[in-house]
């Protein structure tokens, strides 16, 4: 029996159509995830004075909601490698997608939060679902720029959600959520319908599953197959022994899945902050509506996605741990000018766009990374844990956006003191050893 390796069999194909559906499908699900995390910081005013509370009671929605994705990156990820790519982004998709319809109905600022924290168990497995997937399923030399595309559906999906601030005077806050909800239950079918299995995951979990042949012949129909190949991976070479959570600390994985965890820790922290908060800041602090910051903000979107484009490209060619770095400093220092350059100045959007371009590139390059770092049978547990790290940190930043309001902290005070965390995410990333993609069994992930 001739043994056929799948993943030298993704990896000497050309792009075709089939890679681009995958990577579309890809990508409005990654849209419809960033949608419905960030629309709540868009419009956080419009929801407290509908519920007649200020703006610091929304707290609570940021926190439950952070918690429900910190738990649901770590208990609904391993989801992912256990019952597969497709079911599970099916699943995830319908559940959030119910819930963000439910949140319409809230009475209450607690039943808000209760419903958002739901949600967010849900919504956290999303992104490590879908990375793993397209990694899995494109060619290497092109793996990282297609990453970068979907999640710049991420980012468009965040500045979705500032849009959706601009419908608040006709349909109130309650228009976002049934957007949110709508749209992932209006897609689960067309999933169903022309989502392929990750063909590594299949051969994985069971390498006589039929639907590994199926697949093959849908990326190269004319391609015979025998009937009598024995389908193999790089790291499961033939019978391999069951796949644990632990696994990534193992094979000298250690160090830098600790250094990765703090860097996710700071990082989505960070964005968690600014996206519960930042349109709030200006208006507390600035006395700038957030109408006329979503505006702005969707313009600064532009720079987001750029950004995230930009370093796909780059990391197909130069080493992460060297150009990651450079767009956490940036975050800093654009961060920084951001809170002492008047909103009116016409340094203002271009400094956006800087500090946009910067985030949303810098976090796709940290996903990026942990697609080399974990092999396949640990790779949505591995890239969901670090979210999982980051979302703890999604629990803690934004309560000190709570502290920054009520004790009247500055905007330029606030915005510097934020600027720290990226620096120190620089730090951590420039201390990885260089990493190669999916180690060969037995042998380690880092070099």
């Amino acid at each position: 029996m001739q043994s056929f390796d799948v993943q030298q069999f993704i990896d000497r194909q050309q792009l075709k159509p089939v890679h681009f559906r995958v990577l579309a499908m890809l990508t409005v699900v990654m849209f419809i995830d960033g949608f419905d995390i960030f629309v709540v910081g868009k419009i956080a005013p419009a929801i407290a004075a509908d519920f007649g509370v200020t703006p610091a009671a929304m707290t609570l929605v940021f926190l439950f909601q952070q918690i429900g994705l910190a738990v649901g990156a770590f208990l609904v990820s391993p989801l992912f490698d256990k019952f597969g790519r497709k079911r599970s982004l099916m699943l995830c998709c319908a559940i959030f997608g119910i819930l963000s319809v439910a949140t319409t109905f809230a009475t209450s600022i607690v039943a808000l939060a209760v419903l958002r924290g739901l949600a967010g168990l849900f919504l956290a497995a999303v992104l490590p679902g879908a990375v793993a997937l397209i990694a899995e399923f494109t060619p290497e030399r092109r793996r990282s720029t297609f990453i970068a595309l979907s999640i710049a559906g991420y980012s468009a999906g965040s500045a979705a959600g500032a849009a959706a601030a601009l419908l608040i005077p006709d349909y109130g806050w309650q228009a976002a959520f049934w957007i949110g909800g709508l749209l992932p239950l209006a897609l689960v079918p067309l999933l169903g319908l022309f989502l392929p299995e990750s063909l590594t995951f299949r051969v994985e979990r069971n390498a006589s599953d039929p639907g590994i042949a199926r697949t093959i012949a849908l990326i190269e129909p004319d391609l015979q197959l025998t009937g009598e190949e024995r389908f193999v991976t790089p790291d499961r070479p033939g019978k391999g022994r069951k796949t644990r959570v632990v696994d990534v600390f193992r094979d000298g994985r250690a160090r830098t899945t600790t250094l990765v965890w703090l860097a996710c820790l700071l990082s989505m922290g960070n964005i968690a902050l600014l996206a519960a908060w930042l349109p709030t800041f200006f208006q507390e602090m600035a006395g700038i509506s957030i109408q006329r910051f979503a505006i702005v903000s969707m313009i600064g979107f532009l720079g987001g996605m750029v950004g995230t484009v930009t370093i796909g490209f780059l990391m197909d060619r130069f080493p992460p741990n060297r150009l990651i770095p450079a767009y956490y400093l940036g975050i800093a220092v654009s961060l920084t000018l951001i809170g002492t350059v008047p909103f009116e100045s016409p340094y203002f959007v271009p400094l956006l766009l800087g500090w946009s371009f910067c985030q949303s590139g810098g976090q796709a390059g940290l996903n990026m990374l942990m697609t080399r770092v974990y092999p396949t049978a640990i790779r949505s547990t591995g890239i969901g844990w670090a979210g999982g790290a980051g979302r703890i940190g999604g629990i803690i930043a934004p309560l000190l956006g709570g502290f920054a309001l009520a004790s009247a902290f500055s905007l330029q005070f606030t915005l510097a003191i934020i600027a720290i965390s990226p620096v120190i995410v620089a730090l951590l990333v420039a201390n990885l050893r260089p990493m190669r993609e999916e180690p060969a069994a037995g042998e380690p992930a880092v070099a």
